[in-house]
């Protein structure tokens, strides 16, 4: 084997390699493209004109330094 051949070897693997991930690059490209035209957005849509907080942590009482607050509140004269 001659130096020229080992080139045109490794050459055409590097080619193959880039080949290889424009492909996979483009499949993800698509998957995303289709995962993302499921996806109406009504959902979030209603969440918003509800008027739903989205804090769920403040709704349920637990945020942080909340009850601490309060129950300071509470006991002032």
């Amino acid at each position: 084997m001659g130096v020229g051949s080992e080139r045109l070897n490794s050459m055409q693997r590097i080619r193959i390699g880039l080949t290889g991930l424009g492909v996979v690059f483009l499949l993800v490209l698509l998957g995303a493209a289709i995962s993302r035209s499921g996806d109406d957005g009504t959902a979030n849509v209603a969440a918003v004109n509800t008027g739903e907080p989205n804090e769920p942590l403040a709704e349920l009482g637990v945020a942080p330094g909340s009850n601490e607050q309060e129950a300071v509140e509470r006991n002032l004269p």
